[in-house]
């Protein structure tokens, strides 16, 4: 009889060891690295929501429950309904997330079309993560810094466009030429026609003087 609830408890125990046994395994994490997920975000709506936009014109990624500290690396390649050929990467980058296995990139534009995203991250399993998403974008801006001209070159070097001091006016008139009345300079010719008229005037005026002096001792 002793023999009999022996066995019959060592069949008990075999019996609720091989129950709890997946029941333990269950309750394990998921596997390291593979747990987490991406969305795609339009850039008006808040990274700690859960949803995915696939349809979007501005736009960012954001990570959601890898591990803490994880390293992710990322790629966006035209995928169709777009100039560029099947496979071509658009966009890459990399993020280290936050210990809540949380990070989201910086807001991003795409011509308009259809991309696919493939994630990959440290300690992967399985395939790369991946979203397939369209750019409702009709006329995408240049990137910032491009279409604008570097500063100082599209402006004249100082110094450069506008005319040197002194450089530029009219040199004074080099002795010899014209004066600013007309006139013109003595020449080595002889003297100015104004002098030579003064000097005549002298000469009548002292003519007149001497007739009138010798007319003065006839009288007399």
């Amino acid at each position: 009889m002793r023999t009999f609830l022996s066995a019959g408890a060592l069949i008990t125990a075999a019996a609720l060891t091989a129950i709890s046994a997946p029941a333990a395994h269950a309750v394990l994490p998921a596997t390291k690295g593979d747990n987490g997920t991406v969305k795609i975000h339009d850039a008006a709506t808040g990274e700690e929501l859960k949803n995915n936009e696939p349809k979007v014109c501005e736009f960012y990624l954001v990570a959601f429950k890898f591990d803490a500290g994880q390293k992710a690396d990322w790629e966006i390649q035209a995928w169709a309904n777009n100039d560029l050929d099947k496979g071509t990467v658009v966009e890459s980058g990399s993020l280290t997330l936050d210990e809540e296995g949380h990070e989201r990139t910086e807001d991003m534009k795409l011509p308009k079309g259809q991309y696919k995203l493939f994630w990959t991250f440290e300690g992967e399993n399985g395939k790369a993560k991946h979203k397939v998403f369209k750019s409702t974008c009709e006329d995408v801006e240049p990137t910032p810094g491009t279409s604008e001209p570097t500063p100082g070159t599209s402006e004249p070097t100082p110094g450069t466009s506008e005319p040197t001091p002194g450089t530029s006016t009219s040199a004074a008139p080099a002795p010899g030429g014209d004066d600013a009345s007309g006139d013109l300079a003595e020449t080595g010719n002889g003297a100015p026609l104004g002098l030579l008229a003064g000097l005549a005037a002298v000469l009548v005026a002292g003519g007149g003087y001497l007739l009138a002096r010798r007319r003065t001792a006839t009288r007399h």
